[in-house]
């Protein structure tokens, strides 16, 4: 059987540590024990983000990271483009363009699913919608764009 492709947002990772949003961090620490059940990926902007924490933080990240031993993309050129498509259409704000990045370089590398606790920018419908639309328009597959909650209570 061949797993799903799924690549995690920077903000699944924050809420595995998230003492402060019990309800998150538990459907978050149910979801990496869930995790054999795919083929998991990150990009090199979640590394980029995780690298900005406090350091303690950044420890327990990495160390979450390695331990379930994530593919690493790289956010290439393709993806950079198609990350300026996202914002052009008004899918993702300029000044969020790290949340453009995450979706394209998933959407470029042909993965299955994007998992993120992001509702500003990411999950949402109208980000759901226009990301379909877009990766149809230019010859990428569409994205299950989800939250941990969705995949755990599934």
């Amino acid at each position: 059987m061949k797993l799903l492709k799924v690549y995690f947002e920077t903000s699944v990772f924050n809420f595995a540590f998230a003492d402060d949003s019990p309800v998150e961090k538990d459907i978050t620490l149910k979801l990496f024990n869930k995790i054999k059940d795919y083929e998991v990926y990150i990009s090199e902007i979640v590394i980029r983000e995780i690298s900005r924490a406090p350091e303690f933080k950044k420890k327990q990240l990495f160390n979450l990271i390695n331990k379930y031993e994530f593919k690493e993309l790289e956010f290439d050129r393709e993806s950079e483009e198609l990350a300026k498509w996202y914002i052009k259409e008004g899918v993702i704000p300029e000044k969020y363009e790290e949340d453009a990045f995450h979706i394209a370089i998933a959407s470029v590398n042909n993965l299955d699913v994007l998992i993120s606790w992001n509702f500003s920018h990411i999950v949402k419908l109208k980000t759901k919608m226009r990301v379909a639309g877009i990766n149809r328009m230019l010859g990428y597959k569409e994205i299950e764009i989800v939250s941990p909650w969705e995949v755990v209570k599934k």
